[in-house]
């Protein structure tokens, strides 16, 4: 019963972009129907590694709340199914390179005129425009172009693209803001329209104070590790045990912590006594402050800045996460029963509604799993469905 309630969305799109898209607009509601391609279907089907049962794991975590066909574009019949369901849907995302679906006359000014209504959301690599338009789009490549990976790291040391594909989820993110932003006009209007992102632009869109800095002084921020740029001390700190993230981001704070571990003189200190001081002489700060911390575990030193009121929280690996009360409370961890993998753990939506809540209870669908279900909605009767599998149009789970 989400907010997106009475909507459909065709995702012709794999791996993680538009499946991260997919998802949260599932999650919110929509009705998305996956279309994977034949054979083999979403490529994230053939990672070895994880897989519980013999499903993959990277499958799984990005496609719940999904209803699964699997067809073969290349074949009439199946290029037919896909344009059925299209002339009724909502919503279309994408993330093939620029001109295959051109190629077999899905393209937007087809679409568009089959269904003036549609909202077509194409995910690339740089964008339907430009000189990078026809080049393909990965993680690893986006987060380089967009600066990512040479402020990532510690200073001195070699690019280092962020833990996470952090293009790719951030573009399937930026591509459900515009498909809702999208349907929104649509009830003024009455009429769809091309929603354009990429991995490029949301890479650059987790630039801003690295951009500020440059377009404020003409100097290429370097990595600063843990630190945060403009203020200090901000950062990852060892303590006997592990560690902990400090958060001195203003005046009040640096003053609690340095109450907080017993060395109130470091506040008149001239190398510390204000937030430029502490950045231009944040060598000298951060190996006194982290003498101090390593002598408790991280335990002592969360509960001792908590109650000063300085922002503090540890240093989670992902067992951490899961198991940490806050994340519980959240519902950001949940369980979804898959009919071939059991039940199996995911990641919760991110938002929610007082009223229009949001439901994770679908696992993501076998390939083919709801190919028979989808057709008969279109109109297709058993013998036909049956004609489209032998001639390899469709594959039914």
């Amino acid at each position: 019963m989400g907010p997106l309630k009475g909507i459909k969305v065709v995702e012709l799109a794999q791996i993680m972009a538009g499946p991260t898209c997919g998802m949260l607009l599932a999650d919110m509601g929509a009705d998305v129907i996956k279309v994977e391609k034949l054979p083999g279907g979403d490529d994230t089907r053939s990672y070895s590694e994880p897989q519980v049962n013999g499903e993959s794991a990277a499958f799984m975590i990005l496609n719940r709340n999904k209803r699964g066909i699997a067809v073969n574009l290349k074949k009439p019949g199946g290029l037919e199914v896909v344009k059925k369901l299209l002339a009724e849907a909502d919503v279309v995302t994408e993330n093939y390179r620029k001109g295959t679906l051109e190629k077999l006359g899905l393209g937007w000014d087809v679409l568009h005129a089959l269904n003036p209504r549609l909202v077509y959301c194409a995910i690339s690599g740089y964008g339907r425009t430009g000189p990078y338009a026809d080049k393909g789009g990965f993680d690893l490549i986006a987060q380089g172009v967009a600066g990512l990976m040479s402020v990532t790291g510690e200073p001195g040391g070699p690019p280092v693209k962020s833990g996470t594909p952090i293009a790719d989820i951030n573009a399937g993110i930026f591509a459900s803001l515009g498909i809702v932003s999208a349907l929104f006009a649509r009830n003024a209007t009455g009429r769809g329209q091309m929603v354009d992102t990429s991995l490029m632009e949301a890479g650059i869109q987790q630039m801003y104070w690295q951009s500020a800095i440059y377009f404020a002084t003409g100097v290429d921020p370097g990595p600063s590790g843990s630190a945060h740029i403009l203020t200090a001390p901000y950062q990852a700190f060892p303590t006997a045990d592990g560690w902990i993230n400090l958060g001195g981001a203003n005046q009040s704070n640096w003053e609690r912590i340095v109450r907080a571990i017993g060395m109130p003189d470091l506040a008149a200190d001239a190398r510390f006594k204000t937030n430029t001081d502490r950045m231009r002489n944040l060598k000298a700060l951060v190996p006194i402050l982290g003498d101090a911390l390593k002598k408790e575990p991280s335990s002592h030193w969360i509960s001792v800045f908590e109650a000063e009121g300085v922002p503090v929280g540890p240093v989670n690996k992902t067992s951490d996460m899961v198991a940490d009360p806050q994340v519980k409370a959240r519902e950001m961890v949940i369980e979804v029963e898959h009919p071939k993998a059991g039940r199996v753990k995911a990641i919760g939506h991110p938002v929610k509604f007082s009223e229009t809540r949001a439901g994770q209870t679908r696992p993501s669908p076998l390939l083919g799993q709801h190919t028979r279900e989808v057709l008969k909605d279109l109109g297709y009767d058993d013998a036909r469905i049956d004609e489209l599998a032998r001639e390899g149009a469709i594959q039914c789970a």
